[in-house]
């Protein structure tokens, strides 16, 4: 099947069966993976009141080890019947890419698999195993255009017999979009507001629903690059508000430090400026995204550098270590980031 259109989704969802029983939902925003998972979990068969058909993982408890994911699938229920592994906020786990494409070359069996995963690139391991095999479906789940915003508030406001002014319409839509459980959640609130009344107006919007515009880890990563604590904070806000792990945030930190430091390197190394380090290294950076780092790597040493992305590797391991304290570990971890680029 390799590759399911995000436009091609509600279609794909009421097919009776169906067609294969290995699922990667996989993208930026996390409340549309969410919302896809739950759909296709709905759809498998499996009797989702039954606590003994279904198994929930995290992602890193499966880590490095393709055969637990695989015994999972192959496990025989207690009262036996189809069987649903769920799991969440994979990334470049090694063990659950691995599984998968072990699943992907065997037989189908009577378990279905959703693995729930952030934003992955067209090379990454998890969605080349996915897409290369006929036995799994990778669905794509990106914000919402301006086609589906407005599908989307026309639905939630018809179930409660609401219509919209232009007005209030295009308020909305300036409102919500970054995240579709956020939007969704505002729009109901919205019209649990307006119940009663038959049109909803601009300035009931602006009483009640909150900012779900669109929410990007990158825009938490360049706060702290750039040492803007209260941009920081407001970016986690609205990440965490979305449902999508803090962690994701701290991951993005390493990655753009990382770079930071191949980029400081060479430019210590050939003495070149950090416009050129820029041009070599830093192509695929979003043009607005470019002048925060190219800062970042005139304030920043190699040496601070390279203190900071084994802090932030520090971090890292001790989430996984204590997930219990994630959250605290990388909220804790960035705003000391935050502050000695402040400083700097």
């Amino acid at each position: 099947m390799a590759e399911v259109k995000s436009h091609e989704f509600d279609a794909f969802v009421k097919r009776k069966p169906l067609p294969v029983r290995l699922f990667l939902v996989y993208g930026p925003d996390r409340g549309l993976v969410s919302e896809r998972a739950a759909a296709l979990a709905a759809a498998s068969g499996v009797d989702l009141d039954d606590a003994f058909s279904i198994v929930k993982l995290d992602a890193g408890e499966v880590g490095n080890q393709p055969g637990r994911l695989v015994d999972e699938m192959n496990a025989i229920g207690l009262f036996g019947g189809d069987r649903l592994v769920w799991i969440r906020n994979a990334g470049s786990e090694k063990g659950i890419s691995d599984g998968l494409d072990i699943l992907a070359r065997m037989p189908p069996g009577p378990s279905t698999l959703i693995i729930e995963a952030g934003d992955l690139k067209k090379g990454a391991a998890l969605r080349k195993a996915a897409e290369s095999s006929s036995q799994a479906v990778a669905i794509a789940c990106y914000a919402d255009d301006g086609r589906a915003l407005q599908a989307l508030i026309d639905q939630e406001l018809a179930a409660e017999g609401l219509r919209i002014s232009p007005a209030a319409r295009e308020r909305l839509v300036e409102t919500i979009g970054g995240d579709r459980l956020a939007s969704r959640n505002e729009l109901r609130k919205l019209a649990l507001y307006c119940r009663g009344k038959a049109l909803v107006e601009e300035q009931d919007v602006e009483e009640i629903v909150g900012d779900a515009s669109a929410i990007s880890t990158d825009d938490a990563v360049d706060a702290v690059l750039k040492g803007d604590r209260e941009g920081f904070m407001h970016a986690v806000q609205k990440i965490v508000s979305s449902k999508t792990p803090v962690f994701l945030v701290l991951q993005g930190c390493l990655r753009q430090f990382q770079l930071l430091e191949l980029m400081r390197a060479e430019m210590d190394e050939k003495r070149a400026p950090a416009a050129q380090a820029m041009a070599t290294l830093g192509r695929h950076l979003h043009f607005r995204r470019k002048p925060i780092v190219e800062n970042a790597l005139k304030s920043w040493t190699g040496p601070a550098i390279r203190r900071e992305t084994q802090r932030l590797q520090a971090a890292i391991l001790q989430s996984r270590q204590r997930p219990a304290l994630e959250d605290t570990i990388a909220m804790q971890t960035m705003l000391a980031t935050v502050l000695q680029s402040a400083r700097r």
